[in-house]
């Protein structure tokens, strides 16, 4: 969905926000020039190290091991592999880690965590091991919706559902309780619908999120970065992806103008308030080739570029619209997409 909307063209200098990698590495399967991601945190940044050590250092069945796309009792022998290739600071951090290695590292997030505590402790409550498992069997759309109708959406799942992902619940477990403090309205009735359309009108068998977050793995599906047919593409590539610690508004400030082409900005405007939002988004517009373009999520705050604005930002609105529709990342609640001016 990320590269679809970006629309990234050979040559391009892409700004990302690093999270813990998987959509800046998907980024170099466009054949960009460079691509450098930022992030606040230094755990997101030591996720993206690793990940690239490990493009670097196995071969992709080992990879999707060490992630935990797939079972595996090596993990800590192929972290072994990859350490040499790592710099002091991640090393570092994964040295003291041992446990997160073992459990796969992409599950070692604070979100993750709290799906799995969803995954272990509260689905097995809410349905069988084989309703899951004929959910995730896909199907056709009417099979889909009659299968949720009638096997899925009973008493149980409604009432468990709008508990554990209410905002107390989600701002003790799954986020930080500042994440919420833009927030209105009823998060977890939102979700439950955003769940639903994620579950009828999507494929569950072409969803690598669904599937990661109902059972710990990717079955039938895997995220871009993680596809076989992209492994070595990206691989090749690693060395034109740099990254660094910093803040958004840091990193533009630094920036001369007209240097960035494409922007992956995550869900950053989620938590900022709307002034900070559209201070941001002048910097993103100054920053931006003519011509470039912007890709930001949102989950519960509605964020658009202003109309004091309109002659620096041009929504695509409804290619955004087209895309968040097949969203698999179905917990998003909107995708922007905006060019820059001419």
């Amino acid at each position: 969905m990320l590269v679809e909307g970006l629309d990234v063209q050979p040559g391009d200098t892409c700004l990302s926000i690093a999270s813990a990698g998987d959509n800046a590495l998907a980024l170099l399967t466009q054949d960009p020039a460079r691509v450098v991601a930022i992030d606040m945190s230094a755990a997101q940044l030591a996720c993206l190290a690793l990940r690239v050590a490990a493009y670097r250092t196995l071969e992709h069945h080992e990879l999707l091991e060490l992630i935990g796309s797939r079972p595996s009792d090596r993990r800590g022998a192929l972290y072994d592999r990859c350490r040499a290739a790592l710099d002091e600071t991640p090393r570092r951090f994964w040295d003291a880690h041992p446990d997160l290695i073992a459990r796969g590292i992409g599950a070692v997030g604070r979100f993750e965590r709290y799906f799995r505590i969803f995954r272990r402790w509260v689905l097995p409550w809410i349905q069988s091991e084989a309703a899951v498992e004929r959910l995730l069997d896909g199907g056709s759309p009417e099979e889909r919706r009659a299968f949720y109708d009638e096997h899925w959406d009973h008493w149980r799942w409604r009432l468990v559902f709008r508990v554990f992902f209410s905002r107390f619940v989600m701002s003790r477990l799954g986020r930080e309780p500042a994440f919420f403090e833009q927030v209105e309205g009823r998060v977890a009735e939102r979700l439950l619908e955003r769940a639903r359309y994620a579950l009828t009108e999507l494929d569950p068998a072409d969803n690598p999120y669904l599937q990661w977050i109902l059972t710990g793995r990717h079955q039938t599906a895997r995220p871009l970065a993680l596809r076989r047919e992209h492994f070595e593409t990206i691989r090749s590539r690693l060395d034109r992806l740099t990254w660094a610690q910093a803040s958004l508004a840091d990193c533009l400030e630094r920036q001369d103008a007209n240097t960035i082409d494409r922007f992956n900005l995550s869900d950053v405007f989620e938590y900022v308030p709307e002034r900070r939002y559209h201070a941001l988004l002048d910097q993103l517009a100054r920053v931006g080739r003519p011509g470039g373009r912007l890709a930001y999520w949102t989950l519960f705050v509605p964020r658009s570029r202003p109309d004091s604005m309109a002659d620096r930002l041009e929504p695509q609105t409804a290619q955004a619209e087209a895309l968040h529709a097949q969203d698999r990342a179905f917990f998003y609640g909107d995708f922007v997409l905006e060019d820059v001016s001419a």
